[in-house]
């Protein structure tokens, strides 16, 4: 992708018809989880307001999937982000999230957490970037031990990095 592509990209609240275009990038990506398709479709379909697409034309660019935690509304916990291999280390990944944080309906968010892989250098460097952006503290701890996946399952820690944006 070049400049005048990133230029073009169009950032918006993802509806159900976006679900298969964010399966497909995460299939291809070759490094994120693929969770199922419904996965997709639903989140986009019940969590707009929380999620958001990235579009060059008609490519899917990139996504952010999350939602506000049930039991602190004031947490915006980010499942997953998908940016196309030909878009990574343009900023779209940044741009997402910077975009879904400045909704209006997002306004009361005062907290954003993640659980990242201890691997994720990507994912590392942008939550580290949003806290340094906002000025912000940032705490990470270990959430889901290995022990926690199943046996036979090749899948590491997850660590928990929260973000205090106010």
């Amino acid at each position: 992708m070049n400049a005048s592509t990133e230029m073009s990209l169009i950032y918006r609240k993802p509806s159900k018809q976006d679900g298969a275009a964010m399966w497909r990038l995460v299939r291809d990506s070759g490094g994120l989880d693929l969770n199922s398709a419904y996965a997709y479709v639903m989140m986009a379909d019940l969590f707009p307001d929380t999620c958001a697409v990235a579009y060059a034309g008609e490519k899917l660019a990139g996504f952010i999937m999350g939602y506000r935690k049930p039991s602190e509304q004031d947490t915006l916990f980010v499942w997953q982000i998908g940016v196309d291999l030909s878009c990574r280390g343009e900023g779209v990944g940044r741009k997402l999230l910077d975009e879904l944080l400045a909704r209006e309906e997002n306004a009361s968010v005062r907290f954003v957490e993640a659980t990242v892989g201890p691997n994720n250098i990507a994912s590392k460097a942008l939550f580290l970037g949003l806290a340094a952006r906002r000025q912000a503290g940032c705490t990470i701890d270990e959430y889901y031990p290995k022990s926690v996946f199943p046996t036979g399952e090749q899948h590491d820690a997850e660590l928990l990095f929260r973000i205090d944006l106010k």
